[in-house]
């Protein structure tokens, strides 16, 4: 294990300006090399995997630092295919991230790639972190609770949506019965106007009415006086007169009978018209 992280630290010194860049990230790899060296409480078998995963991985350390740099992420998952063993590289801002990208892909779907159950996720050459261990499972159940957040949100934002149609509808139905309503205020109005109008009419005609009463009764006063006084000096004339006398009595009992009725009828209309307005208050 020593000789191998000599060799790899010796090809480092032996890289270009544009490679030392990677040496960091490398350099991780080798510690986690030498880290599973070291005595620990894992099985042996279960240690031997782990040496052999990060050996191979370390084999392809200039790939790997080169799909993140063409990339332009923070890292990408690397590991080797469990088919085939081929090196697949998934660009990523984090773990996460870079999962959540190659499940998106259509690489994901057409089954092609066939990721171990441990993967590891290597930094850029600047990021001055050590390569981190995730697990398939966990990557999956975050996916899932990715997918179950997106499915609420899309789901809370359609509800959203719905609820602003409803406000919608309720504030067009009550701006409608606003409108209704101003209307058949403004046709009550317009009625209340033209009774008021009519009711002005009638007063006006009841009082053109009285007024022609009243001169009526006062010409028919004058010409009862004037009658009386011609029936009494033509009394003493002669009995012809009186018979005339009696003739214009019965004339002016007939005209007071007519005068009785159209006081009468105008009792009626007062009544009428009184009913009227107290029906208007």
């Amino acid at each position: 294990m020593r000789q191998l992280l000599l060799g790899l630290l010796g090809r480092i010194r032996r890289e270009t300006p544009a490679v030392l860049g990677s040496g960091l990230p490398l350099m991780g790899l080798a510690l986690v090399v030498v880290g599973c060296a070291s005595p620990s409480l894992m099985p042996e078998a279960q240690a031997v995997a782990i040496k052999d995963r990060d050996r191979a991985l370390a084999a392809h350390a200039d790939a790997i630092h080169a799909a993140i740099r063409q990339s332009g992420n923070v890292g990408a998952l690397a590991f080797l295919d469990a088919k085939d063993g081929r090196l697949v590289v998934l660009p990523g801002d984090s773990p996460a991230d870079a999962w959540s990208r190659y499940t998106t892909s259509p690489e994901s779907g057409s089954g092609r790639v066939s990721a171990p159950p441990v993967l590891t996720f290597v930094h850029r050459a600047d990021v001055p972190k050590a390569p981190e261990t995730v697990t398939t499972s966990v990557l999956q159940q975050q996916g899932a609770l990715r997918s179950s957040l997106a499915a609420l949100e899309t789901a809370l934002r359609d509800e959203h949506r719905s609820l602003e149609e409803r406000l919608g509808t309720v504030q067009r139905e009550l701006a409608e019965s606003k409108r209704e309503a101003d209307a058949s205020l403004a046709a009550a109005r317009a009625d209340l106007q033209t009774s008021l109008s009519s009711l002005a009419e009638d007063l006006a005609a009841v009082r053109k009415f009285m007024l022609q009463t009243a001169q009526l009764g006062w010409l028919n006063h004058e010409l009862i006086v004037e009658s009386a006084g011609g029936i009494r000096k033509v009394a003493t004339a002669s009995q012809e007169l009186s018979a005339s006398s009696a003739r214009l009595e019965e004339t002016m009992r007939q005209l007071s009978g007519t005068l009785a009725g159209q006081l009468k009828e105008l009792a009626k209309r007062l009544d009428t018209i009184q009913g009227k307005v107290n029906k208007l208050k």
